[in-house]
């Protein structure tokens, strides 16, 4: 069973980029596939990024496309998730999550293992 922790988080100015990790403790290479959601303070959990284990193909909610960029190092064990040109709603706890199928999906519930997540926070 995959333990996923983040880091990388933190307090930044709007405009600003941040490059949030996520290290798995099991080989990430042939199993996971990897993706990152959010949740904002009084609103649900939503799909931010998704890559296949391959690292060939990714997927972005429309609201980070251009600005996100989804990453992985399976050498490493490491999933990426670069974020630049900040705003403010950007603002959330950041959670990596890993599914055991080959495919990507947006859907909270396709992935089994999660991370404690991590605090992102962009000021105006």
């Amino acid at each position: 069973q995959a333990q996923l922790v983040e880091s990388g988080g933190g307090l930044v100015q709007a405009g600003d980029s941040l490059r949030l990790s996520c290290a798995a403790s099991e080989r990430t290479d042939t199993i996971y596939t990897m993706g990152w959601f959010r949740q904002a303070p009084g609103k649900e959990r939503e799909f931010v990024a998704a890559i296949e284990r391959s690292g060939h193909d990714t997927y972005y909610a429309d609201f980070v496309k251009g600005r996100f960029t989804v990453s992985r190092d399976n050498a490493e064990n490491r999933v990426y998730l670069q974020m630049t040109s900040l705003k403010p709603e950007d603002t959330a706890v950041y959670y990596c999550a890993a599914r055991d199928g080959p495919l990507i999906s947006a859907r909270e519930d396709m992935y089994e293992y999660w991370g404690q997540g991590i605090q992102v926070a962009v000021s105006s």
